[in-house]
């Protein structure tokens, strides 16, 4: 196809054909030329196979001739190789005699060495690069000896092992003073040279070389029998021992971190919290390893994981310890406290979480510890407080000696500074823990303790007060002194309590504040109940002493004897021989309670009158009510007692009112005092200046308005709330 184109090329028109010789002359050339080329190449082939045959001829023939040469040479072969075996023992022989001879003087120069950097720990240490290059040296020859001495009989190798005995002893010295240096990296760093550090580092990795060099020969001798039966191979796999020291210098490090801790234990074995408190040292250690230590060590030896692990590790055992020793309550806390800063400082300090969490401290169990210390609390405040309060009752019920006199002289007991004291103290542990909820769960058992001291007291004092109601010639002495003591005891606890609930509000936010609020408010009130009901005792005492002149009221001996003024004269007598030995607010408060107590009695006796002359009862009631007011302003302000006795003259104007004003005189007493229907009934109906019918009108006018008018009960009630 190819000719066919050309030829069509060529001849595209009629005229093209007068082109033809020149064509034919053209080709005939351009044949001539290939035909040429084509005979020089094939002459230049041919030269080129003739001469490859030749020198395949003569290879041949140097082949056989060396092929002939070998079966003459090897027939000397087992010679020759005694001989070179022969030469090269006589060799090492003498080699090892000469390094036998030179190992003495350089143990020598070695020990001076060592001795010279053992004599500071924290100095440069100068010459360890060359004793350990040296030692090496020597611990080569050593080796590679023993090893070949294993042919030898027993006596030749002992001998052998005499002469190494000194060498051993310099190559475990070494040991010890790396082991030394290994221990006390931390504090090389900081108070000697780090190039120190840099240069045990730099001994470990030739050691670690050397160890990955002998495994890999054992690897090649395992897998190639002809290494097999090389002695010189076998001797530099076996003769050395691999002595791991980068596993050796971490379980170093451990060691002094233990030896660390282990004197801290020591330090502070009988006193936990010092020991608590105490260990800030392990922060500023791993700082300075953060900073000063890891960048001396190679990425691949993990330093500064391996002194995190080692110290949390110890830590944690330190602390297991602690919890296991049942530690008191305080402890607890700061032990609780430790563990949640623990966690802080580690984050600032950028440590990985995975080095502290196998295990966390105390396993992750230290919200555990809130409970064991509310537990633990809840049960020594129970001991204290029952310790305490068999003191107290012994010495209440006994009464063998007066009440203690106090700083500000009343009469007083240690109850409530002792139980404060406890109570403050516990109050300031849990404040300093940060944990509000543990600040309330304290102040709730501490309150829970104040109830239950307050109803030990309502106990007693109930008791006693049936005890002389009922029998009070059975009753020690000084039943009242003691009242007043523990009342003032009860103000203090009460003001104690106050304090307590000021100062620990603010510490804490709105989800526990209103709960501490609840607890303390309750126990403040318990304390002034149990002050009051002490009040309420005395003034029982008191009006028992009064009782032959209470029967006497409204009989003949009222107008003959002045008998409201001989109760008043008593009452003066308690409280001149008591107020000065009471707290001011429990004065005024037994004055008040006095004042309402002759007011009750009185009005009392008067409504069990069963007939009132009206104008000798309204004349004496007038002039004991201004006895009373004589009496009472020396110690309540006059408008108090005003306000207390208008009751006294409300009921002088029910006696003195007629039938047409009976109801302008009730509405103002029934305002005040609600409707007191019986007690106004029973006085109208003792009145002898009324008939019967007059009698009955008034108390039905007094009836009918009531229920028209339906007083409402007083809030807070009057005394006449006692007598109706």
């Amino acid at each position: 196809m190819v000719e066919s184109t050309i030829v069509i090329d060529a001849f595209k028109s009629p005229d093209d054909l007068s082109k033809l010789s020149t064509i034919k002359n053209k080709l005939s050339k351009e044949k001539s030329l290939i035909d040429t080329k084509l005979k020089s190449n094939l002459a230049q082939h041919l030269d080129l196979t003739r001469d490859s045959l030749r020198s395949l001829y003569h290879t041949r023939s140097s082949v056989k001739q060396l092929t002939n040469n070998s079966n003459s040479t090897n027939k000397d072969f087992s010679n020759i190789s005694q001989v070179a075996m022969i030469h090269r023992n006589f060799n090492q022989v003498e080699e090892t005699v000469n390094n036998l001879r030179q190992m003495y003087s350089k143990i020598s120069t070695i020990e001076s060495w060592l001795d010279a950097d053992k004599e500071d720990p924290m100095g440069s240490n100068n010459y360890l690069i060359p004793i350990h290059s040296e030692l090496s040296q020597l611990e080569t020859f050593k080796n590679h000896a023993l090893y070949q001495a294993n042919e030898l009989d027993n006596q030749s190798r002992d001998t052998l092992l005499k002469h190494f005995h000194k060498l051993n002893a310099l190559i475990e010295e070494f040991q010890l003073h790396l082991q030394d240096l290994s221990k006390h990296i931390l504090d090389v760093v900081r108070y000697g040279d780090q190039s120190v550090v840099e240069r045990l580092v730099q001994i470990v990795e030739h050691e670690q070389r050397e160890d990955e060099k002998v495994t890999s020969l054992k690897l090649v001798i395992q897998a190639n029998e002809d290494s097999k039966n090389d002695r010189f191979k076998q001797m530099q796999a076996n003769s050395r021992s691999i002595k791991n020291m980068k596993l050796t210098l971490i379980d170093n490090i451990k060691e002094s971190v233990d030896e660390l801790f282990d004197a801290a234990d020591e330090q502070h074995q009988d006193d936990n919290a010092a020991f608590l408190e105490t260990l800030d040292w392990i922060y500023e250690d791993f700082q300075d390893i953060t900073d000063k230590v890891q960048v001396l060590f190679p990425n691949d030896f993990n330093i500064h994981q391996v002194y995190i692990i080692a110290y949390h590790t110890r830590l944690n055992q330190s602390l297991k310890r602690i919890l296991s020793s049942e530690p008191e309550s305080a402890v607890l806390l700061t032990l609780y406290n430790f563990v949640k800063n623990y966690a802080k400082q580690m984050e600032k300090l950028n440590i990985p979480l995975e080095w502290i969490n196998s295990p966390p401290l105390l396993d992750g169990k230290e919200q555990d510890l809130i409970e064991d210390y509310v537990q633990l609390l809840t049960r020594k405040l129970d001991e204290w407080t029952v310790n305490l309060m068999k003191d107290e009752k012994t010495e209440f019920s006994q009464r063998s000696q007066p009440p203690e006199i106090d700083g500000d002289g009343l009469w007083g007991m240690q109850g409530a500074v002792i139980l404060f004291q406890m109570i403050n103290s516990q109050a300031d542990l849990a404040a300093n823990s940060g944990q509000g909820g543990v600040l309330a769960r304290v102040i709730t058992e501490c309150s829970r303790v104040i109830r239950s001291v307050q109803a030990d007291w309502t106990e007693i004092i109930n008791s006693e007060s049936i005890q002389m109601n009922k029998k009070p010639e059975f009753v020690a002495n000084g039943l009242g002194e003691y009242l007043i003591a523990l009342a003032n005891d009860q103000i203090k606890a009460a003001d104690f309590t106050e304090s307590l609930l000021q100062r620990t509000e603010v510490m804490v936010s709105d989800k526990y504040k209103t709960a501490i609020q609840k607890q303390l408010n309750d126990a403040m009130d318990g304390s002034l109940d149990v002050a009051r009901k002490c009040i309420e005792i005395i003034v029982s005492i008191i009006f028992s002493d009064l009782k032959p002149a209470i029967k006497g009221l409204f009989g003949s001996a009222w107008f003959e004897e002045s008998l409201v003024i001989q109760m008043l004269e008593t009452m003066r007598d308690y409280l001149d021989d008591w107020s000065e030995f009471m707290n001011v607010s429990l004065r005024e408060l037994l004055v008040e309670s006095l004042m309402h107590e002759f007011l009750v009695t009185y009005l009392r006796m008067l409504k069990k009158c069963s007939k009132i002359k009206v104008l000798p009862f309204v004349e004496q009631i007038k002039a004991d009510t201004l006895e009373a007011h004589t009496f009472f302003k020396r110690y309540r302000k006059a408008g108090d007692i005003q306000d207390d006795l208008d009751i006294l003259e409300r009921v002088v104007s029910l006696l003195t009112s007629s039938e047409s004003m009976i109801y302008l005189d009730y509405f103002p007493f029934a305002k005040r005092h609600g409707p007191c229907l019986q007690f106004v009934q029973s006085l109208i109906k003792a009145r002898d200046d009324l008939e019967r019918r007059e009698s009955k009108d008034m108390i039905e006018t007094i009836y009918r308005k009531a229920e028209e008018e339906q007083f409402p009960e007083p809030d807070p009630p009057t005394i006449m709330s006692r007598i109706n």
